[in-house]
């Protein structure tokens, strides 16, 4: 089992004027998967408001994994990459490739999200779209492979070289 946080990027859906059926849909996923949703926001889209959400989730190890929804399209207001991106200490660039391949199964505008994966201390952080299909494509995606990442991140799973593997002495 994996801790999971969950953020929503909505200018509507912070002020109260949308329901969150992407989080929603993200939190229902996640739990009928086993994993432990331990935190859950919706802010407005705002570079700084994300990127302070998420630097505090990754610094107070608050989760394994974070995963956004909303604000990865074109129009000016869509910065959850920036927001994402400012608070990075590493790539994961797998795993926006998986996203667009297993979309692109679905619809051409799959590979028209921005969205990215990124590592900050033992946090991973994986953008997915604010719309609910795209949310639930993506979560078959993450889910078979959120626990590997939460024994990855925890340093439960031990790495031999190469040099290990062809010692006799």
């Amino acid at each position: 089992m994996a801790r999971i946080a969950i953020l929503t990027a909505s200018d509507k859906g912070a002020a109260g004027e949308r329901e969150d059926t992407s989080g929603e849909l993200a939190l229902d996923r996640a739990t009928a998967a086993g994993h432990q949703v331990v935190a859950r926001a919706i802010l407005p889209d705002s570079r700084d408001a994300i990127a302070a959400q998420l630097r505090a989730w990754c610094d107070e190890a608050t989760a394994d994994v974070i995963i956004t929804t909303g604000g990865t399209g074109f129009t000016e207001r869509d910065v959850t990459p920036e927001a994402t991106r400012d608070i990075a200490e590493r790539d994961v660039p797998g795993i926006p490739i998986a996203l667009a391949l297993e979309g692109l199964k679905k619809t051409p505008f799959a590979v028209l999200s921005r969205g990215i994966a990124v590592l900050r201390g033992r946090t991973l952080v994986v953008n997915l779209p604010g719309n609910p299909k795209a949310v639930a494509e993506g979560m078959d995606v993450l889910l078979p492979l959120v626990p590997h990442i939460a024994q990855l991140l925890g340093d439960a799973v031990e790495h031999r070289t190469e040099s290990d593997r062809g010692a006799s002495t």
